[in-house]
């Protein structure tokens, strides 16, 4: 509010002292918190005074009404989008703590595996990884690595063959 217009301080004064009183009853009654009500209430007017428009008014309970319901809508949208957040939040699984013998059992697979891998040749190595670990097919992984499907297939079958062998060792 400018303090060099008073016809504009005045509008929304006498809109404020005029309607108050009911919108804040209007919004009670769509909320059902007196709370939340005078909130908007006030958010409501406050968005009149940005606006400068009170002098203009000619329906002011509709108006007023009208911005109150949009900022009800944005205050839902809000809550929800927040209560969404939440219960992401709350359905992630706890970190899990693991104990230094269970940390070196894992390290130590993970060093064979690494090791019996060794065995086979980069590019069998690396379509082997990219079936188990990766989950691709074997037509996505010819594609990613720009070699034939017949490639892919063979190099999968040695893979596996050497797999097969060690463990039966």
């Amino acid at each position: 509010m400018s303090r060099a217009d008073p016809s504009l301080n005045h509008a929304v004064q006498t809109l404020y002292e005029d309607h108050h009183s009911w919108l804040c009853g209007w919004l009670r009654n769509k909320l059902g918190c007196v709370e939340h009500a005078a909130d908007l209430a006030q958010d409501t007017f406050i968005r009149v005074l940005t606006q400068r428009k009170a002098a203009e008014l000619r329906e002011p309970r509709a108006y007023l009404s009208t911005v109150a319901r949009s900022l009800m809508i944005d205050m839902f949208r809000r809550r929800a989008l927040e209560q969404a957040y939440l219960e992401t939040l709350a359905a992630r699984p706890e970190p899990v703590e693991v104990s230094p013998e269970s940390r070196l059992l894992i390290i130590e697979t993970l060093l064979e595996i690494d090791r019996l891998l060794d065995g086979l040749g980069g590019r069998t190595r690396e379509v082997f990884l990219m079936a188990q670990l990766d989950g691709l097919s074997y037509v996505e992984i010819a594609r990613r690595l720009d070699i034939s499907l017949t490639t892919v297939k063979k190099h999968a079958v040695r893979a596996l063959t050497h797999c097969l062998l060690l463990a039966e060792e």
